[in-house]
């Protein structure tokens, strides 16, 4: 194995993690160390149909990281 070769596998082999704080989407498992409230809390919020933080990819549930913000700040309890 060349230099070059050798060069794109450790490229390939890094991954790179984006902090939660600057992520567009966070998974449940994400929003819940992101803002410390409960997966089962969580759900109950995103099944709502006018839930407007939640972005469905096929069946996967994602948290708009911004608009979960906003719905936070304005909220009282939840």
């Amino acid at each position: 194995m060349n230099n070059d070769e050798m060069k794109l596998n450790d490229a390939s082999q890094q991954v790179e993690t984006v902090p939660i704080w600057i992520k567009p989407y966070l998974t449940i498992n994400e929003a819940i160390i992101y803002t410390g409230i409960g997966r089962d809390k969580l759900y109950e919020m995103t099944n709502k149909e006018d839930c407007p933080f939640v972005l469905w990819v096929g069946s996967r549930r994602m948290i708009k990281r911004r608009a979960f913000d906003e719905y936070i700040k304005e909220m009282y309890s939840i």
